[in-house]
This record gives C-alpha cells, structure tokens and sequence, in this order.
C-alpha cells in the first residue's frame, strides 16, 4: 500500500513538473525606440527577463529596434510593422502620429538637454573648454566640422536646430544663419524652420546621421569635431562637453515659454513641432503581438527600478511619470493620470 501511495505521489510531482514546463511561455516582446534610449533600455530589459522568469514564469526576450523616434514611428504608421512597446526622445509624437488609430495611451517618464560634446581630437577643444559662451563662434570656424542627426527622422536632430534658433533669440546675433543656412539647404523664416524632406549639407562642414548615436563613432575617431547630443548620451559614452545656457539647452522646465518661441516643420511628415522642455514618451501599441507582456515590461521601466537605472545612466526620470489617456489598470499606481 505504501509502495503504490509513493509511487502515485512521485507520478503527480512529474505529471506536474510536466504541466508546469508545458505553461511557461517563451515570449519575444518588440521594441521601436530613441537612440539615445539604448543604454538604459538594454539594462531595463536584462533585469526584467530575470524578473519575468523568476515571479511571471515567461521567459522574456527583446528585438530592439534603435532608430530615431519619427523613423521609430513611422515603421508603425508608414511601414506596418508589428512592435509591443514604443519610446520616444519627444512624447509629443505619440499624440500627434499614434493616436487614436495605434494607441489609446501614453507616458512621460524621463527628461534630457542638449549639449555641445567633442573630444580631446577636437580642433579648439582647450579653448571650448575655457570659453564654453564661445561656442557658436567656435563651431562656425572654417576648419571646424560639426554634426547633428536628420531632424525628419531624430528628435535630437530638430531640437539641435532649435537650440541653434533660441540661440539668435538669446544671444541677439544671426547665429542660425551663418551655422545652418549658410551650410545646408534647412532655412527659417523668423523663429519658424524648414527641415526640407531631403536635406542638403555641405560635408566639409556640416554632418547629418540618421539618429544622433550614430554621430558618436565620427566624433571619437576625430571626423568631425563637435555634435549636438543629450546630455545623457555624452555621458553614457565618456565624451567631453560643454553645457549650454539654460534659455536654449530645452532642459529647464521655466523656460518653456521662451522656447515656445520657436518652431520647425518637417518635410517628413508635415508636422509643425513647437520647442519645448525635452521629455521622453512611451507606450504598448494596441495591437501589440504580446500586449499583456508588454504593460508588465513598462510597470518594470515605471517603477524604481527603472528610475534606479535610468538615474545610474545620467538621466533624470520623473517621480512620479505623467500618463494620458486610457491608462491599463495595472500602471495606474506607478503614474500620475491626467485627462
């Protein structure tokens, strides 16, 4: 009787050991974000593969997709691309490209400026350094090469043409026009820009790269001298820099009514983007492939963890993220909802 009792209990601890292997999932959850979203992302997606794993009993893997954030909304709107989770350098795409046909929420959760940043290779690296109010001067130098991405597809790439305008404004001198206009086919009318769709730049002077982490190779190896990058990004990847005057870095939330001066229109799209303080944006896709994963992956990014993270790679996160529309459940104790 005992044998046949024992042997039952051990048939049910493998029948059951067998069902349990059988309902673990194996997911692979799509992501579409910001260059300068990689760094802090990847650490995010390690810890949650081992979160999932460990308390969701999914085993979790990712196929990143690091583009700038137009090209990473457009693989959505214009290509048809399937992803889960989208992040963005500029939350405001997702209201403006996004919504209401691919989602119906999203959230703002980190924040960013943008500096000039160079290397010890750099033509006037010394003098950059010791007159960093020189910039403008510095860069518009004959021998002087600068980069910034394509503002048709990278945030960072328009916000850097916003800084350069706010910089006329601030400054009170035609600093636009003798480092954009002069150089590239990009032209203002006032405090309004003009990003044609395809852009034209003198390489020998100016150097434009699809999003702004692929600007980091040229300026390590001494190809160019000085790029317009976040903060962050610098950081991230040990580069000198220098930062730049509140009024115009599109860091500091009280000046958001003067950059509200400025403004560019994209060839791209045909979207006017109104200059603001930076602040990043993420959501899951209302047809994501793995949708209920995907909202467990962003309680992770919104919690402290992700904050700890984040903060670990220099860049600062909102406490508490700003979330809009129709907000999962799930997420609601982790955000501040707004209407």
């Amino acid at each position: 009787m005992e044998r046949r009792l024992l042997a039952l209990i051990v048939a049910f601890a493998v029948l059951s050991a067998g069902c349990l292997e059988r309902e673990s999932k194996e997911v692979t959850l799509i992501i579409f974000h910001a260059g300068s979203l990689s760094v802090p992302f990847q650490e995010v997606e390690k810890e949650f593969s081992e979160y999932a794993e460990r308390n969701l009993q999914i085993k979790v893997s990712f196929q990143d997709e690091a583009s700038g954030s137009v090209m990473a909304v457009r693989k959505v709107t214009d290509l048809g691309k399937k992803a889960d989770v989208i992040g963005v350098a500029d939350y405001t795409l997702i209201p403006q490209l996004l919504i209401p046909n691919y989602t119906d929420f999203y959230v703002l959760f980190a924040t960013n400026e943008i500096v000039i940043a160079f290397t010890d290779k750099s033509k006037y690296a010394e003098e950059i350094k010791d007159n960093p109010e020189r910039w403008y001067e510095i860069l518009a130098r004959e021998d002087v090469r600068f980069g910034f991405s394509d503002p048709n597809q990278d945030p960072c790439g328009y916000r850097a043409l916003m800084v350069i305008k706010l910089a006329d404004l601030h400054y009170g001198m035609g600093i636009f026009k003798e480092l954009i206009e002069e150089n590239t086919n990009i032209y203002s009318n006032g405090t309004q820009i003009y990003a044609p769709k395809e852009i034209i730049a003198n390489p020998n002077k100016v150097v434009i790269r699809p999003k702004e982490t692929d600007l980091l190779g040229l300026v390590e190896s001494g190809s160019i001298d000085y790029i317009f990058i976040y903060k962050s990004v610098a950081r991230q990847h040990n580069l000198s820099y220098i930062t730049l005057p509140s009024e115009i870095n599109l860091g500091d939330f009280s000046k958001e009514e003067f950059y509200a001066q400025v403004s560019i229109t994209l060839g791209s799209t045909g979207k006017t983007i109104e200059a603001k303080p930076i602040v990043y944006g993420v959501t899951v896709l209302r047809d994501a492939p793995n949708r209920e994963v995907a909202i467990e992956f962003l309680k992770y990014l919104l919690s402290e963890n992700g904050k700890r993270i984040f903060e670990k790679n220099y860049q600062d996160f909102l406490d508490p993220p700003i979330a809009f529309g129709n907000v999962p459940e799930e997420l609601e104790p982790l955000v501040s909802t707004e209407k």
